[in-house]
């Protein structure tokens, strides 16, 4: 026995190293393929989602191009928080992502039932090749991620044969305890797994450490399957995790993840036997004389849990969305994301009818700008702790959101661009792309502003009762511009001028200067240290540069 322990630990110590290869090669696979594909992803998932059905198969699709359902999960979860996807469509998508995920089960089934290694060494040689060419580089590190999982698989698979664990009677045994036939053991290794991928963080790792033990003999395929679903429940973490930070409506889209996998796990846990043998008579497994077809009966489960509890939800899509609004309700407060609302999901036929579009559109993001600045202003004199940090944290969603409808909004203007258009609609185009350039340069300001005073407060150096007075007096003449600023945004007959304006413009330039030389008389007489001095004059700036910003949105409104 003494002799076979170091040949145990050696072992162990392959298989601990071929999950973590596969892991690394699925992680590289992803990441490299989601790089090849750029931005066509973000807008595949943003725009193939205008019904339930073109939602899923998107969510398939990308799934399967990116082979993570995380990955998909966490981009939609994403796109929810900047309001570019509903959360209807996001529930859609996450159907789609469970379907498309298992592909990976039937490539893990592969890697157990053939001999990969013919495929692993030239795709390591044609890889190297091309990582050193610019352009393919990434297909390059795609095909290292393959190598690497198919390397990962074999490894694993040699590993389990040289265990020969069919014939240690200690794990047969051990297994053998354990009565398939009772509903609490099923619900027993479905609890173990959910546990198992949350802390692995990958169900394929999982994936793989099931099919081993199943195909070696050990490991009724009743539990294999049991682990498998509480794969389908672990993955969710994930998103959920991702989520934590995010809106309301992304913390809903991440629970709706898991409320789908788990409803899914209730139903097959009421015909599960009867289901288990169905799936073996379809994989064409015969009995345990037949244990290297135990891969192809999970990756057949797997594939028939997900396709099957789709299609069952695809019609309760609303209930869930209800559901999930239910558990986590809304506050009574303005949500910080701004969500598009005139934009769809595609271009309309007409190109001046979605330049129209676009107008309503930029509106809607200056108003939201001004509502962000409303809430850095009410930083100034905020001495509730909690409040402020709930504050901040608004600020700093609004200010990531405002990046990500810059970009969206853009996008859709190039896009229409492409069509035949009149000198005046594309004079429109360019306007509104400085528009919104403009826009998030101001709420990166409002960021900024928000930023200083977080600063100040970790530093325990607050401004004085007279240096709030004086910020006030210029930040209302900032808001009165912003307010004016939306005015003629929202007056597409163009009515209005610019006059007003300039002349807000011109008193917040006036105010500054004195403001300014106020703070350096007040430093070197010593009423506040410099650091304060420092904050003030930034805040100051700050200040000025937004109303800068807010005149060259309304010489880009008046085409100037």
């Amino acid at each position: 026995m003494e002799s076979q322990s170091p040949d145990y630990l050696m072992i162990a110590l392959k298989l601990l190293g071929a999950l973590g290869l596969m892991v690394y090669g699925m992680r590289l696979m992803s990441e490299s393929l989601q790089k090849i594909a750029g931005p066509q992803l973000r807008h595949i998932l943003a725009k193939m989602t205008t019904n339930r059905i073109s939602g899923i198969l998107t969510g398939a699709f990308v799934t399967s191009v990116v082979q993570s359902s995380s990955a998909t999960t966490v981009m939609t979860v994403s796109f929810v928080s900047a309001g570019l996807l509903t959360l209807a469509q996001a529930i859609a998508v996450i159907m789609g992502a469970n379907i498309g995920t298992t592909l990976t089960a039937w490539i893990m089934s592969l890697g157990y039932s053939a001999d990969l290694s013919s495929i692993v060494f030239p795709s390591f040689f044609i890889g190297v090749i091309l990582l050193y060419q610019k352009r393919r580089r990434y297909v390059g590190e795609f095909l290292f991620g393959i190598a690497f999982l198919f390397l990962s698989l074999v490894m694993l698979s040699a590993s389990g044969k040289e265990m020969d664990l069919e014939h240690n009677s200690q794990v047969v045994n051990f297994f053998a305890n354990f009565d398939t036939s009772s509903h609490f053991t099923i619900i027993a290794f479905v609890a173990i797994g959910t546990v198992l991928t949350c802390i692995l963080q990958s169900s394929a790792a999982l994936m793989a450490i099931t099919i081993m033990l199943c195909t070696t003999g050990v490991l009724p395929i009743h539990l294999g399957i049991a682990l498998v679903m509480g794969e389908n429940i672990g993955t969710t973490a994930t998103a959920n995790l991702a989520a934590l930070g995010a809106g309301i409506q992304a913390r809903r889209a991440a629970l709706s993840h898991l409320v789908f996998n788990v409803f899914g796990v209730l139903w097959v846990l009421m015909v599960f036997y009867p289901l288990v043998d169905l799936v073996c008579n379809i994989a064409g497994y015969t009995g345990n004389a037949d244990s290297q077809r135990l891969s192809v009966v999970l990756a057949t489960f797997h594939t028939c849990f997900n396709v099957t509890n789709t299609a069952i939800m695809v019609f309760f899509i609303p209930k869930i969305e209800t559901l999930v609004c239910k558990i986590l309700p809304s506050k009574n407060e303005q949500e910080d994301v701004f969500r598009l609302q005139y934009i769809k999901s595609h271009l309309v036929e007409t190109p001046e009818i979605a330049v129209l579009q676009a107008q309503k559109e930029t509106t809607r993001f200056a108003e939201s700008v001004r509502d962000m600045f409303v809430k850095e202003i009410d930083l100034l004199d905020d001495d509730n702790s909690k409040h402020f940090d709930k504050q901040f944290a608004s600020i700093e969603r609004m200010e990531d959101s405002s990046d990500r409808v810059e970009v969206e909004i853009a996008h859709y203007l190039e896009q229409v661009s492409d069509g035949h258009l009149s000198d005046e609609t594309k004079q429109k185009i360019r306007s509104m792309i400085r528009i919104i350039g403009e826009l998030e340069s101001i709420s990166d300001s409002c960021y900024n502003l928000a930023r200083i005073i977080n600063r100040g407060k970790n530093m325990k150096r607050n401004f004085s009762g007279d240096q709030i007075v004086d910020l006030k007096a210029l930040t209302a003449l900032c808001n009165k511009a912003l307010d004016q600023m939306c005015v003629v945004m929202a007056d597409h007959s163009g009515t209005k001028d610019i006059k007003e304006t300039f002349r807000i413009e011109n008193e917040i330039n006036k105010l500054r200067d004195n403001l300014k030389a106020k703070n350096i008389d007040n430093i070197n007489e010593h009423r506040y240290d410099y650091t304060i001095g420092i904050m003030f004059s930034d805040y100051v700036s700050e200040l000025e540069k937004i109303g800068d910003y807010i005149v060259n949105v309304m010489q880009a409104r008046f085409g100037k």
